[in-house]
């Protein structure tokens, strides 16, 4: 089982989240998208921890930025997305759609995440329920296209869907309230003040269950292409 740390990095600038994942049957830990090392070096002294990977979703600075001094304090292995091996700093092993990574005994599942980036990536812990997004998808939003296509982003969001409803995702960044006026009907308001509360007590907004994105998020929600294009702008 999977012990999720959430990092709040590069706060009042992009509002980041790392994340400091702990197997607990193994005690192997990694860090997911350090894109501050401050934060995470404190996090992981604070918890005792000597992170052995470190796990990329995609090459843009604000994921990475840490890379390398968190590498170079813990002597971990950086993971990231094949496409993106000579794009990421401190970059060991790329791996590709489909491939399986594990952490002690939790295992997680390569899935590709293209629209943000080309080369960007999600990880699938199965066993553990839990989904890590990046830019990809956000509470009631998903990332703009600064590589990809609104195609890809489309097939992107589709693989997301087929997921179990009880996975819990976590997303790159805290932008949950930039959403928040654009839902409407019972489920939103629910989702409004779950959110809502747990931004008061300082805490992320996320995770949500995939479930409740899927009817609360309008770019998960749309099932037509062609309606995708228009709320893309294109």
């Amino acid at each position: 089982m999977l012990k999720i740390t959430p990092i709040l990095c590069r706060s009042g600038k992009m509002n980041n989240y790392a994340y400091l994942l702990t197997d607990q049957a193994s005690g192997i830990s990694a860090v997911f998208d350090p894109s501050e090392a401050a934060p995470v070096i404190d996090e992981c002294a604070r918890q005792n921890i000597c992170p052995a990977y470190i796990l990329n979703s995609h090459h843009h600075f604000d994921h990475v930025e840490g890379n390398l001094e968190v590498k170079e304090k813990y002597g971990a292995k950086v993971m990231v997305g094949a496409y993106d091996e000579n794009r990421i700093p401190g970059a060991d092993v790329g791996l590709a759609d489909g491939d399986v990574f594990c952490l002690g005994e939790s295992k997680a599942q390569i899935i590709c995440g293209k629209g943000h980036t080309s080369g960007h990536i999600l990880w699938y812990f199965a066993a553990d329920k839990a989904l890590f997004t990046g830019d990809v998808l956000f509470n009631l939003s998903i990332g703009g296209l600064f590589e990809g296509t609104v195609e890809e982003m489309w097939g992107s969001l589709q693989r997301i869907k087929k997921l179990p409803d009880d996975t819990l995702f976590y997303p790159g960044h805290e932008y949950t309230l930039y959403g928040l006026g654009g839902i409407h009907g019972p489920a939103a308001e629910r989702y409004a003040l779950k959110a809502t509360a747990r931004l008061k007590q300082g805490l992320p907004a996320a995770p949500f269950t995939l479930g409740e994105e899927k009817i609360c998020n309008p770019y998960l929600a749309c099932d037509d292409l062609g309606e995708f294009y228009q709320m893309m702008g294109s």
